[in-house]
């Protein structure tokens, strides 16, 4: 299997308390993230979502899908949550919040292994491919959740 260790940073003019509710009402991402296309909860978590279960449905650049489950493992509202991958995708992500005056910067680390044979096979020639399709996916990301805000996105940058 390849491990990808995979940062993104956004910065968005808005208050980290409107961006922490956007990012951790993961159900609605789907809403604003082009290439969510479903988010389903399996299992109910306790405070803050903590132990929730949830399969994600991500499409993206290029022409495939994939399907992971990931349970929270933490969260501390507005700054830090954390998540652990199974399936498809294997690790965790984890998404730190830091507020800058009335801005918000977000950093987010996807450190995974991948579980599908294909993938695994052709990781040696695609693994740059694989780099630059995570890159689009999160830029996406922070400018579909910049419009959702009604905010500007200041920056963004990833792998």
């Amino acid at each position: 299997m390849k491990q990808y260790v995979l940062v993104t940073h956004w910065h968005l003019e808005a208050p980290i308390g409107r961006v922490w509710e956007a990012i951790s009402r993961v159900e609605e991402w789907p809403r604003w993230w082009k290439y969510v296309h479903e988010v389903l909860e399996l299992e109910k978590g306790g405070e803050n979502g903590v132990g929730s279960l949830r399969r994600y449905t991500w499409s993206s650049r290029l022409p495939y899908r994939l399907s992971f489950e990931m349970r929270t493992s933490t969260a501390r509202k507005p700054f830090f949550m954390e998540g652990i991958a199974s399936g498809e995708l294997n690790g965790y992500g984890r998404w730190h919040l830091a507020p800058e005056g009335g801005t918000t910067r977000v950093r987010y680390e996807w450190s995974v292994s991948t579980g599908k044979p294909w993938m695994n096979a052709l990781a040696p020639l695609l693994a740059p491919a694989f780099r630059w399709n995570h890159g689009q996916v999160m830029a996406e990301g922070g400018r579909g959740l910049a419009r959702y805000l009604g905010a500007r996105l200041l920056s963004t940058d990833g792998p």
